[in-house]
């Protein structure tokens, strides 16, 4: 199966997730997803794979459920918990980080076939998930200030506040995707790549972003729809 095939199926698949933990556990499985993608996100990120011509990261549809969990809980519930799922996912990355690091210390047995690929995988992983930590605090938080920003703008607009999902859900993330992708290019991979492959990385991540937005409108309806029906 193409890596393009693969990536689409991905935005699915992991979105699908979302609305899934949703539908069995409410907002805690909205809180618990957060964890998984921020966990998961940062191993795949390690990734470099080739497709739609372009060269890429993984990790890009994760984190972007990440984006469609905060807009979800701001629709749903709030700007309050909306944050609490930032700080979940904050949390999430630093305990991991200990966690991870600490698997390192052990000596490996010589029947061990373990230990080299955790440290090829894990010796790398402070860096990123320090950086994706703090692009992460920031761009979340940004997130949920603009989505509430672009809800004020509508409810004043039209008096209604359920109208206008799709602008204030694509108005927030769009932009705060645009300034996820410049910080943690530059802050995870300087010194990795050359700066020819990070703009490279940064314009074809970008592009994924951009389809991974749009494409999340329609699970952010879907996810109030069953609000509504878990709320009766």
């Amino acid at each position: 199966m193409s890596n393009e095939i693969l990536l689409v199926l991905s935005i699915f698949i992991i979105y699908g997730s979302v609305i899934v933990m949703y539908k069995l556990f409410g907002k805690q499985g909205l809180f618990c997803f957060t964890s998984i993608a921020t966990i998961a996100a940062n191993i795949e990120v390690l990734i470099m794979v080739k497709a739609f011509g372009m060269v890429m990261t993984l990790g890009n549809v994760l984190f972007a459920s990440t984006f469609l969990i905060t807009d979800i809980v701001s629709e749903v519930y709030g700007k309050k918990d909306a944050k609490r799922a930032v700080h979940i996912g904050i949390t999430t990355s630093i305990v991991f980080i200990i966690f991870s690091q600490w698997w390192l210390l052990y000596t490996p047995d010589s029947t061990d076939f373990a230990m080299p690929a955790m440290q090829t995988i894990f010796s790398n992983t402070p860096r990123l998930m320090i950086t994706s930590m703090v692009v992460y605090a920031i761009v979340q938080e940004f997130d949920v200030w603009a989505y509430h920003k672009w809800w004020d703008f509508t409810n004043k607009l039209v008096g209604d506040r359920e109208r206008f999902l799709w602008l204030r859900n694509n108005g927030s993330t769009l932009i705060s995707q645009f300034l996820n992708n410049i910080l943690y290019t530059f802050g995870a991979f300087w010194g990795i790549h050359d700066f020819k492959t990070l703009i490279s990385i940064a314009i074809s991540s970008y592009v994924i972003f951009i389809v991974t937005s749009l494409a999340d409108t329609p699970f952010v309806y879907l996810a109030r729809r069953i609000s509504k029906k878990i709320k009766e």
